[in-house]
């Protein structure tokens, strides 16, 4: 009986560990590989953030194969939020990239109609706009830098990062975007006394410090020490497409 016993314990012991280690590997195999858009990004996307949309068009397939991706591997509630938030700033970026495509060529992205408000993207059976991932998905996760992620495929936007933004390295990468945002001078003019700066910033001024700890989170990033007297001006916005 004693022997019984022990082949029974060690029968379910093994069926444990079988059943643990598929539910480690479904779960991983759920988790979204974002490496397929980084090599899009490389090909047509420059250093710079300046987008090949020609280049796109050639490589249509590969896209609609990312897209794809993203809509049959939707984030699940046992996702980290970095890899949740990487998700979403690569679906905006990527789906923003389609919507470009689909009415191209075209001088700026505010020459169609509702651009933001179009529901043309379908994650997970449910259809979205880009409103949706950015209002109501991501700016919720209450990280300020994801405004410096998402491009709106404008001149005045955050230059596109040609590499997807990966969980792993997603504070760095935020970081490094809000760095870049920051200091280039196409879309802020910074100094000690006096700044212009992008209407990013007055847009969406409920997701950013205020009064003096606004100037405090600029200078985390500037280059230029800017003082907290500093007067604020708003400089005007380039919707020209970022090509």
């Amino acid at each position: 009986m004693m022997v019984v016993v022990a082949v029974n314990l060690n029968k379910m012991k093994h069926l444990l560990i079988y059943v643990l280690t598929l539910c480690f590997w479904t779960s991983n195999a759920q988790k979204m590989n974002h490496s397929e858009w980084t090599n899009i990004l490389q090909l047509h996307v420059s250093d710079a953030g300046k987008v090949d949309y020609k280049g796109f068009l050639n490589n249509r397939e590969s896209l609609d194969n990312y897209l794809a991706n993203l809509g049959r591997h939707a984030p699940k509630d046992h996702w980290s939020t970095s890899e949740k938030k990487a998700y979403w700033i690569n679906a905006y970026n990527a789906f923003t990239i389609q919507l470009i495509l689909n009415n191209y060529p075209l001088k700026s992205i505010k020459k169609l109609s509702d651009p933001w408000g179009q529901k043309f993207i379908v994650i997970d059976g449910k259809t979205m706009s880009l409103n949706t991932i950015e209002h109501e998905i991501l700016r919720p996760m209450g990280d300020s830098r994801i405004h410096f992620a998402i491009v709106c495929a404008s001149e005045s936007c955050p230059k596109l990062s040609n590499c997807a933004f990966e969980a792993k390295t997603l504070n760095d990468q935020l970081d490094q975007a809000a760095h870049d945002f920051i200091n280039a001078p196409s879309k802020n003019n910074l100094a000690p006394a006096t700044i212009k700066i992008s209407k990013i910033f007055k847009w969406f001024k409920a997701d950013f410090p205020k009064g003096n700890a606004f100037i405090t989170y600029l200078n985390n990033y500037s280059t230029t020490a800017i003082s907290p007297q500093t007067k604020i001006e708003f400089l005007s916005y380039n919707w020209a497409l970022n090509e």
